[in-house]
């Protein structure tokens, strides 16, 4: 499957300099508003030690990690659900992800021009967080207008639907994003034909200077208490530092996270992040030919998660053969664990767990 994420702010918070930093996209960085106009996409390979494992027993000829798609989206500034900046442009690209990164400016710098004129990571949020509301608003009251005419036909499901979104849009005008209405089971239709900006997963991206990436500062504090009254996750990274963490070896990389005292890239823990937001987890495939990530939500039944290699396995899925991914590496290979009896044979109804190793049998 493929995994979206949207980058967001407001002008000049470091969104292209984390974009360029993490998918060596080339997307233009500039001490202006606007520089980014298109969204720039860029697909990152999922870093996973685990693979790497695989494909060393497996002497794999080749490697294939999972993906992450970034989409660097152009800045937002107030007004733009009424077409203000980019406006309406940049709205559209939103509704098209599965998540989005909120990047808020947590650091100082006279150099670096705040589009308001300060660093001010509340105010901020709450700028982006309003024209994402306005914006579902009007989306849900040309719903509403719709509703109320079905409703006059006093069909059960018609008034139910009228009952929602007459809720729906009193959370919204009280300045509520979606993500927190309460829709109920009968809602789920609705909800998904509506796609309302404010119902995406979001993750916020702190970004701060290179001397506060252990310890943070007060603005990222404020960051992680408006993250907590939402139920978001909160990531402290240095947009600065992962650009020049692109650039260098593995080794000097890992020298240079250490002389920070890091243990991971602001990149693996956003990613981490966006995974656990979304509900993902990652199964293997390996052999001599491949070793191959593969990206699925928790909960996935066996032939779910086969039709993402192809959709004849799961047309045809007789069975998997599953190995946990820690008895594969303490083992050493396929036969070890078959011989130790760590090889598990699960019919069409196993759910899929993280770092399962798996070789489906099928007919063709």
């Amino acid at each position: 499957m493929s995994l979206q994420v949207g980058l967001v702010g407001l002008p000049n918070v470091g969104k292209s300099t984390l974009f360029n930093a993490v998918s060596q996209a080339g997307a233009e960085a500039a001490n202006f508003p606007f520089c980014t106009i298109d969204p720039n996409v860029g697909v990152v390979a999922v870093p996973d030690a685990r693979l790497v494992r695989l494909s060393e027993l497996s002497a794999s000829a080749k490697t294939v990690p999972t993906a992450i798609e970034f989409l660097d989206i152009a800045g937002l500034v107030a007004g733009a659900s009424k077409g203000e900046g980019l406006g309406n442009q940049f709205l559209a690209h939103i509704r098209e992800v599965d998540a989005v990164c909120h990047v808020v400016r947590c650091f100082e710098d006279d150099d670096v021009v705040h589009v308001a004129g300060s660093v001010d990571p509340a105010r901020d949020i709450e700028i982006i967080e309003t024209e994402l509301v306005l914006k579902d608003l009007d989306t849900a009251e040309k719903r509403l207008d719709r509703a109320r005419r079905t409703a006059r036909t006093g069909a059960k499901e018609a008034r139910a639907e009228l009952d929602l979104v007459e809720r729906l849009n009193a959370h919204l005008a009280e300045g509520s994003p979606a993500r927190t209405f309460d829709w109920g089971s009968e809602g789920a239709v609705v909800r998904r034909e509506m796609s309302l900006l404010t119902d995406k997963p979001v993750l916020y991206a702190a970004n701060v200077a290179e001397d506060e990436l252990s310890d943070g500062n007060a603005h990222v504090d404020t960051v992680r208490a408006i993250a907590e009254k939402e139920g978001a996750e909160v990531v402290v990274i240095c947009a600065q530092v992962e650009a020049e963490l692109a650039e260098l070896e593995d080794e000097e990389r890992d020298e240079f996270l250490t002389s920070l005292g890091l243990e991971r890239s602001g990149l693996e823990r956003l990613i981490e992040r966006a995974y656990a937001l979304l509900g993902l987890i990652t199964y293997f495939t390996s052999g001599p030919k491949e070793s191959r990530a593969w990206t699925v939500r928790r909960g996935t039944a066996a032939p779910r998660a086969a039709r993402e290699i192809h959709s004849d396995i799961e047309r045809g899925f007789i069975r998997a053969e599953v190995i946990s991914f820690s008895d594969y590496d303490a083992l050493g290979s396929e036969n070890a664990a078959r011989e130790a009896g760590k090889l598990r044979v699960e019919g069409k109804d196993y759910v899929v767990q993280d770092g399962d190793v798996v070789h489906f049998r099928f007919n063709v």
